[in-house]
């Protein structure tokens, strides 16, 4: 009798123990979920994209020409620091300074124009320059599209991207005649010829050439 009642009591222990365990088991499974959740919300932030008004690389011996538009910063001088577009005179409008000359310089030699000017108000003044648009340089296109005229070259890379750029090819466009002028550095013009109707099924794919500034696209 007193077996049985031994018995009773451990295997009474028994199921306590395993009761206890069995419920503690959800408990350690949502520690571990909150565990997760902080990690994720302690996770360091990815850094932003590059931004869509980033300055352009252009290289150190770019020309700043009329329509560009700049990004002018005046280190720790936020009242000073800007963005000015090139007006058609090639000068800009600063403060303190007031015009000066932008056109037909590069952006190291307007920082140090810049620089220069404020030297009579801070002391070693440091400015950056760097392009944010560049709309100086420029293509024509000409005769049978919808908007002939003169675009920035930013826009319209290749041959088919100023058509597209002008609004694509009138009814009577001769499509097959598409060329391109283009001024020779020794003097004089080139002719790049360009078959549309050729490139659209897809021969002949080098002859979408890449514009050049001055260029003159020709549909007649």
């Amino acid at each position: 009798m007193r077996r049985e009642i031994e018995r009773g009591r451990e295997l009474g222990i028994w199921i306590l123990l395993a009761s206890s365990l069995f419920s503690q088991a959800p408990a350690a499974g949502q520690v571990n979920r909150g565990l997760s959740a902080s990690s994720v919300a302690s996770a360091p932030a990815q850094p932003l994209g590059p931004s869509a008004n980033k300055p352009v690389d252009l290289g150190d011996d770019f020309v700043i020409g009329i329509d560009d538009v700049l990004a002018i910063d005046v280190w720790k001088e936020p009242d000073l620091s800007r963005k000015s577009q090139v007006r058609s005179d090639g000068k800009i409008s600063l403060p303190l300074m007031g015009e000066v000359q932008a056109a037909g310089r590069t952006p190291l030699q307007l920082e140090q124009d810049i620089a220069g000017k404020l030297q009579n108000y801070l002391a070693k003044p440091k400015v950056t320059v760097m392009i944010e648009q560049v709309n100086s340089k420029k293509f024509n296109i000409l005769g049978q599209v919808a908007r002939p005229g003169a675009y920035p070259l930013s826009l319209a890379p290749t041959v088919m991207d100023a058509i597209a750029t002008a609004g694509g090819l009138r009814d009577f466009a001769k499509q097959k005649n598409i060329y391109v002028l283009r001024h020779n550095p020794s003097g004089g013009e080139s002719r790049i010829n360009f078959n549309y109707k050729e490139f659209i099924k897809g021969v002949n794919p080098a002859q979408n050439v890449k514009l050049e500034p001055h260029d003159t696209v020709v549909v007649p």
